[in-house]
Parts: structure tokens; C-alpha cells; sequence
């Protein structure tokens, strides 16, 4: 079977971590003839698989909609590949081929964002998602089969599109890719976890976007300092909450603002973008994981929080109870005072902490990449054969 996979809208995020992950593994597959469509710079990081031909192509964001529905099906048409995997939450109109989108993108569906947006006025934001919601709802029209990342956000996608062709197959998780590099950390960021010894540690991994929440988070620090009985709570953010340190359009000044106005810009240690190989040794250096995403669709955080064996506080969202089970605690998703109550509880109950960890360690190793790619491979292979049938 031959799989061509568009991939040009992974650059951050869970897209970047999908395609990281995947391709090794569909590397190893025998008698799979892949090609690959995506951004430049990324084809270095995957050696010369030799059933693996890359296309790196320097597009611009603003084009790569209209490359993706003009230019790409001849390229896939001459390239006679079997199926198509549209990687990025968009399918191609006129496939000359079955297609597979993968969608995981929950912002297109999430009213809660809407309002988000709304209240600080982002307008042309809010006008530019409703647009995309659109296209995103055609796309999984458009193809034969559409896969979600986890059953609670497939479920959301019927409900939202009104078509039954939409599968869940869990994103993996591989824990020896995730923890073997032992290089070190940059300088500045090991200096700054040093620095945390001693104190309350909490942990949030993810660049700054509105969609997370980082707000309610930071509106539980100073209830957390006030309740610690003196311990000093630091939150940990891979990301920093300045203009152009982040992917994408948000503006992360308002969270910058809120700290400051709360009194609780020393609480935060903004560590900046991690290398994902390294960033297992920031989970060891955390006490607890929290997230307040008020939408999502895997969270791949989650598992990897998991694997590390944190207790984990999060946003009461059916996805997040579908990916942690009883290895989390959960809070109402714009309440920071339940927030805090949660994070003092998995601190403050004896073996409360300890039962989260270990039953995280366990469900993480449900969560497999070569399973993922097994059942998406089993679904393309359907796909051929009752097309030639």
C-alpha cells in the first residue's frame, strides 16, 4: 500500500508531536511505501527511511489552504499513492483517492472558545475560526473517514456534523523515545529548576494559547500562597508569557497583566519552549500536573505526566476523564478556587498523591504509537480494498 500523508500544518503543538511520533514507526512497516508532504525544517529530524519519500515544501501559512486544495491532489494523483491522511484537521475537496482526515482540533467546536474570544474582543479571530469551523465541518464531508483522538471528542464531532463516518483511535505514547535522551538541559533552564528545590512545584505544559485556560490557573496562585502555610508554590510554564514567544496569533499580555496585577509574577517560572527529547527531566522536577484546558481532544501532556508518575489536576472535561481515568482530580473548568482545592487535596491527603501516581503509571502504558499507527493502517487498508472491490 502506498500512504501519502499531508502533513504541512504540523509546527507545534500536538500536530508536531503526532507527526514526531508516527512516522518512525510507519518507517518500520513492511510492505508500506510512504510519502510525506511537510513544512521545511522538519525533514532532518527523520533520517533516510528507505519505503519513505519526503516532499519538503516552504509554504506560507496564508497558502497552504489553497496549495493543499489546487496543487496537492495532482501531486498525490501522480505519485499513485492508495489513500490520502490529511494530518491537519482539513481534507482535500477532490481527492483522487480515499481519504483519511485526521481531525483534533476542538477550537472549531468549543463554544467556550467563542466566548473567549468575544470577551477580549478578537473579532477578527473570532470571524477567522468561525470561517474555519466551516471548512473543518466540510472536511470530514469531504472524506471517507474521519479519526479523533479520543471517543469523547469523536462523539463531540457527530453530534457537531451530523455524520456517523468518525472513529476514535487514542493517540500513543511511547515512554523509552520520551525519557532516552539524557543530554542536558539548556543553562538558564537548569538553573532555574534548581532554584525550585524546597518549594511546591506545579507543572503546565503548553504554549500559550486562550483555549488553555492559563488565566483561572493563574487566579489560583495567590489562593494557593495563602493556604500553604508559608511553602512557596511556583508554577512551571513551558512557554513565556511575552509577544512573540509563542506560535500562533494569541497575545499573551492579558495573562503577563493578570500575574502582575495579582501579585504573583514570581510564582511563575516561564522556562520557554523545551526540546520535547529533554522534556521528561521539567516532569521530574514538578509535584504536580495541572491543567485548565477548557477544550480538548487528547492532551498528550496528560499521558506524558503519566508516564512520570504525577498526580495530575485537571479541568473536568469528558476527554480528560476519558485519557486519565482515576489518575487524575478534576475541578470545573473556570473555577480557581476548586482548582486550588483540588491541588491542595492530591498535596495534603495522606496517600492521596501516591495513588494518583501509581495509578498513572499504570494507565499510561495503555496508550501505544504502534497500536495507533496499526489501527490507522487497518482503516487505510479498508479503504483499498473496497475501492478495488
Amino acid at each position: 500500500m502506498h500512504l501519502f500523508i499531508n502533513s504541512l500544518a504540523a509546527s507545534a503543538g500536538g500536530g508536531l508531536t503526532y507527526i514526531r511520533n508516527v512516522i518512525p514507526h510507519l518507517a518500520a512497516e513492511p510492505g508500506l511505501r510512504l510519502t510525506v508532504a511537510l513544512s521545511a525544517g522538519l525533514r532532518t529530524e527523520f533520517g533516510s527511511p528507505a519505503n519513505i519519500e519526503f516532499l519538503e515544501l516552504d509554504i506560507p501559512p496564508a497558502r497552504r489552504f489553497w496549495y493543499e486544495q489546487i496543487t496537492l491532489p495532482g501531486v498525490v494523483r501522480r505519485g499513485g499513492a492508495d489513500v490520502l491522511l490529511s494530518a491537519g484537521n482539513f481534507a482535500v475537496r477532490r481527492s483522487p483517492v480515499p481519504q483519511i482526515l485526521l481531525s483534533r482540533n476542538s477550537i472549531y467546536t468549543s463554544a467556550d472558545f467563542e466566548r473567549d474570544l468575544r470577551s477580549r474582543h478578537e473579532y477578527r479571530a473570532w470571524l477567522d475560526t468561525r470561517l474555519r469551523g466551516r471548512m473543518a465541518r466540510q472536511s470530514v464531508r469531504w472524506a471517507e473517514v474521519t479519526v479523533a483522538p479520543s471517543e469523547a471528542f469523536a462523539a463531540e464531532l457527530r453530534r457537531w456534523t451530523g455524520r456517523p463516518n468518525i472513529i476514535a483511535i487514542h493517540h500513543g505514547f511511547d515512554r523509552e523515545a520520551f525519557t532516552g535522551d539524557a543530554s542536558p538541559l539548556s543553562g538558564e533552564i537548569e538553573e532555574k529548576l534548581q532554584a525550585l528545590r524546597g518549594s511546591l512545584n506545579l507543572l503546565f505544559v503548553s504554549h500559550y494559547n486562550y483555549y488553555r485556560n492559563f488565566e483561572t490557573l493563574i487566579r489560583a496562585l495567590p489562593l494557593l500562597r495563602d493556604r500553604c502555610n508559608g511553602r512557596t508554590v511556583k508554577l512551571m510554564l513551558t512557554c513565556k508569557l511575552a509577544t512573540g514567544e509563542n506560535p500562533g496569533a494569541y497575545r499573551p499580555a492579558g495573562a503577563a497583566n493578570l500575574a502582575r496585577q495579582l501579585g504573583v509574577s514570581g510564582m511563575l517560572v516561564e522556562l520557554g519552549a523545551v526540546p520535547y527529547r529533554q522534556l521528561h527531566q521539567v516532569y521530574d522536577g514538578a509535584d504536580v500536573f495541572v491543567t485548565p484546558a477548557y477544550t480538548e481532544t487528547f492532551a498528550h501532556p496528560l499521558v506524558e505526566a503519566m508516564s512520570c508518575g504525577l498526580p495530575i489536576v485537571a479541568s473536568d472535561l469528558p476527554v480528560h476523564r476519558e485519557i486519565c481515568g482515576d489518575a487524575a482530580l478534576y475541578f470545573s473548568r473556570f473555577s480557581s478556587e476548586d482548582l486550588t482545592e483540588r491541588i491542595l487535596e492530591a498535596v495534603s491527603t495522606a496517600g492521596l498523591g501516591a495513588k494518583l501516581s501509581a495509578s498513572g503509571v499504570a494507565r499510561s502504558k495503555a496508550f501505544s504509537w504502534k497500536k495507533h499507527v496499526s489501527e490507522l493502517l487497518t482503516v487505510a487498508r479498508s479503504l483499498v480494498v473496497h475501492t478495488k472491490g
